[in-house]
């Protein structure tokens, strides 16, 4: 029988703000950094860490405003992916974390890839599971994003709080799976995180900005064309925000 792994919850202090993160393994072996989605937080990754931490130090922080990282008001932190990667990058830096692994998923991975176009040297190899850089892997529901994004009005906006809806969040995890697969304890504390003070309004300004992502597409595609990292790209076929066509590509 292996040893049971022991998964350390810690905080860390990054320009004023608390990321909380989840980490195990061994710190002599090389970092796997692991960058989750929307509306989850690093809990998604509690049963795969310890699958990794046989080979890795697995690290795993709650991005700002998710799950238990701090969530500033919108009048003292900008919601924005490029913030989201300043912030894991003070990470990594307050850890001393010079070379690693990635993972990235959904929201992850625009963050994982602008980090890894910027300081490729850093970067020895990325998981991405459904984490889109092409236009092919866009669902249709972008195409009413982008909409949105060319006439930002207040109604428009409004009509994105049903993604924070119980609902919908509870759809992420169903849509496409087998009954009875699935347990609840994901989708339950997302929605809890759901109910917490400005939740809506600073979801929906990543909503918004996620149009500078795709934006960035051409520059993390000539990064993965000139760098050549090792990719291996996961996708689930039923997902209706990042949609498979995507993997080919990646």
């Amino acid at each position: 029988m292996g040893a049971i792994t022991i998964i350390q919850y810690k905080t860390v202090n990054v320009d004023g703000l608390d990321v909380f993160y989840r980490e195990a393994g061994d710190p002599s072996k090389p970092a796997f950094v692991l960058l989750h989605g929307f509306p989850s937080s690093s809990s998604m990754f509690r049963n795969l860490m310890p699958l990794l931490a046989r080979d890795f130090h697995v690290l795993a922080p709650d991005l700002i405003g998710f799950g238990n990282s701090a969530a500033p008001s919108r009048e003292s932190f900008e919601y924005t992916f490029e913030n989201l990667t300043k912030n894991v990058a003070g990470f990594l830096a307050a850890l001393k974390v010079d070379q690693y692994f990635l993972y990235v998923f959904d929201y992850g991975a625009p963050i994982g890839f602008r980090l890894a176009m910027r300081q490729p040297e850093r970067v020895l190899g990325i998981v991405s599971q459904n984490g889109n850089i092409y236009q092919e892997g866009l669902g249709p529901k972008w195409a009413e994003r982008a909409k949105y994004w060319a006439n930002p009005t207040p109604e428009l906006r409004a009509q994105y709080e049903s993604a924070f809806a119980p609902a919908t969040i509870k759809g992420q995890y169903l849509t496409g799976e087998k009954p009875g697969t699935v347990g609840p304890d994901g989708y339950s504390l997302d929605i809890a995180h759901t109910t917490e003070p400005g939740y809506a309004e600073r979801q929906d300004d990543l909503i918004f900005d996620y149009q500078t992502n795709v934006a960035l597409y051409p520059q993390f595609q000539d990064y993965v064309r000139q760098y050549q990292p090792e990719i291996l790209a996961a996708w689930g076929k039923n997902d209706p925000s990042f949609i498979y066509p995507g993997a080919p590509r990646s």
